[in-house]
């Protein structure tokens, strides 16, 4: 059963950065996807970035592209999300998501069969 911890998120002013980590186990993170989504309140599910574990490839929403950068550590089991020059819509849950499988398109929250519990982030103006 793939388990995911995430963490690194706190409270910040817009402008600051944050890096949130999410920590998989249970299986072999040698292939397939791993993503971050955010949700805020009253707002369905979001995607935010998401990588191949394999190749490396990334993936982002538009509204966060040349502001985060998401990457992995194969070794620790472990991807990251940079968070730079946060604004106060990126205020939201993160929650990471992990599916053993590359397949396309990948920000269909339906598609990812396993989550984290997701840490709060919050961006003050």
């Amino acid at each position: 059963q793939v388990q995911l911890v995430e963490s690194g998120g706190g409270l910040v002013q817009a402008g600051g950065s944050l890096r949130l980590s999410c920590a998989g186990s249970g299986r072999t993170f040698s292939s397939g996807t791993m993503a971050w989504f955010r949700q805020a309140p009253g707002k369905e599910r979001e995607f935010v970035a998401a990588i191949n574990w394999r190749s490396g490839s990334t993936y982002y929403v538009d509204s966060v592209k040349g502001r985060f950068t998401i990457s992995r550590d194969n070794a620790k089991n472990t991807v990251y999300l940079q968070m730079n020059t946060l604004k106060p819509e990126d205020t939201a849950v993160y929650y990471c998501a992990d599916r053993p499988t590359p397949l396309l398109p990948v920000s269909v929250p339906s598609g990812f069969a396993s989550w984290g519990q997701g840490t709060q982030v919050t961006v003050s103006s």
